[in-house]
């Protein structure tokens, strides 16, 4: 499966998507980075754990460009819901 975001495109966010409701697996979401201070990532939700700690995993089947993140919710800055290719 080839990414579903090019380097070109362009989001757009809900960032009051999860007051009411949690991220679900399959949500395409922007993250605050959990190493990085000031980046942020879009991944999208693989798996939810206890603690209410998400597994975000991206589309792209290059393992050296597509690393794994484990968040918090409060990381989680809001859903993508639409995109805009050039």
């Amino acid at each position: 499966m080839l990414p579903l975001l090019a380097t070109d495109d362009e989001v757009l966010v809900d960032l009051k998507a999860y007051r009411c409701q949690a991220p679900r697996i399959g949500d395409i979401v922007i993250a605050r980075h959990p190493a990085k201070v000031g980046l942020q990532i879009i991944k999208r939700v693989k798996e939810v754990r206890i603690n209410n700690l998400y597994q975000l995993h991206g589309d792209n089947p290059d393992p050296e460009l597509n690393s794994p993140s484990l968040v918090p919710i409060g990381m989680i800055l809001g859903r993508v819901t639409c995109r805009f290719s050039p």
